[in-house]
């Protein structure tokens, strides 16, 4: 079984499929991010109904609570909190660097303080692998350094050579034989860079790629100038993971770059501000203009949401503060996300995907819900 199909492709948009132990994901795709073995106000069943193929674990937070002994002790991830699709789970690193207020970086990994009660912790290539195979992910993420940007040349590359070195290391450590490992391409923003990691992560031949180290302090236009340069370099049968990125636009871009996976904690964050994403760009249901309006939140889409409940209602929920308004936008915001990325899969596979691009992109930056 190959783990990887190439089905179609529309300019350098591509369509695949991801064949794991738990079922095929279908690309491009958009993975909600279930931090803590739940994805925040949602329950299983209704991403099934929206058709979530994948969603990913944080190692980091499950390491710390409730701890990888536990979950392997309880049948692992998928057992433990009833998902039966497949599961991603991140290295770690980024919590590390991220949280960490305190962190010190050496040879053999990172020592950190743990954000709830300041205890110190190492976390290793080993030691990620060692959680990541308790957790019994589908997809599991090595343990790579991840420098903000702006970065001076000299630091990108001493961070990609450790990352070069726990790669190997990542890799020479026996995962679960359903168990796919990615490596993550760091560089910042330099081509030479980034390519010279990808080509000696090649030499050792991971099932996929990842980019990491993007939209943590760089402007938008280098991202998607980057994305366009460097993407096609990647492996051609080979999935390719945008790691952290991003906002609807942002995805799109990255899927015209030729970008299979992405994630993003944006669409239930920002449903907890009270901001839907909608066709006609991002909605702020406290504004005033929306107290007596009984239009659902978007007009253009079928979610079980926007089917039932009026914009007048929601913005009454939210602002009295009832649970309720941030599970429903944040349902909306997955499905919205989910349909998006489905709906550019379809364009690819009838190869008119520049249209379906530039279609969406008119409507989304239209402004109708600016004022």
């Amino acid at each position: 079984m190959n783990f990887y199909e190439l089905e179609a492709t529309s300019g350098n948009a591509r369509a695949g499929k991801i064949k794991t132990a738990h079922g095929e994901i279908e690309t491009p795709i958009f993975m909600p991010v279930g931090t803590r073995a739940s994805v925040k106000s949602i329950w299983q069943h209704e991403l099934v109904e929206m058709n979530a193929q994948i969603i990913l674990g944080n190692t980091y937070h499950l390491y710390l609570r409730p701890g990888h002994e536990l979950i392997d002790q309880m049948g692992g991830l998928h057992k433990f909190m009833n998902w039966q699709r497949p599961i991603l789970t991140d290295s770690g690193g980024f919590q590390v660097f991220s949280l960490g207020d305190l962190n010190k970086v050496t040879e053999e990994g990172v020592e950190f303080q743990s954000h709830i009660d300041g205890s110190r912790h190492m976390l290793s290539p080993e030691k990620s692998m060692e959680i990541q195979k308790a957790l019994g992910s589908d997809i599991v993420m090595i343990f790579d350094e991840c420098p903000a940007l702006p970065a001076s040349k000299e630091r990108l590359r001493e961070s990609m050579e450790l990352t070069l070195r726990w790669a190997k290391r990542c890799k020479d450590y026996p995962l679960q034989a359903h168990q796919n490992l990615f490596s993550i391409v760091q560089g910042g923003l330099h081509i030479d860079l980034r390519t010279e990691c990808l080509e000696r992560l090649m030499e050792l031949d991971f099932p996929g790629y990842a980019l990491g180290g993007l939209s943590v302090g760089e402007k938008n236009e280098e991202m998607v100038e980057f994305l366009n340069n460097f993407t096609p370099k990647m492996p051609k049968h080979k999935p390719r993971y945008l790691m952290g990125v991003g906002k609807p636009l942002d995805i799109l871009n990255g899927i015209r770059a030729g970008i299979d996976m992405f994630d993003c904690v944006l669409p239930t964050r920002n449903a907890r501000n009270g901001q839907f994403l909608t066709h006609r760009g991002p909605l702020n249901i406290k504004k005033e203009r929306f107290k007596f309006d009984e239009l659902p939140p978007d007009e253009n889409c079928e979610c079980k949401v926007c089917k039932n409940y009026s914009r007048s209602y929601i913005r009454h929920l939210f602002n009295v503060g009832e649970y309720l308004a941030g599970q429903m936008i944040s349902y909306h915001n997955l499905h919205f996300y989910l349909k998006m990325t489905h709906d550019a899969r379809e364009a690819i596979k009838a190869n008119k995907f520049d249209e379906y691009y530039k279609e969406f992109y008119k409507n989304y930056t239209s402004g109708e819900f600016q004022n």
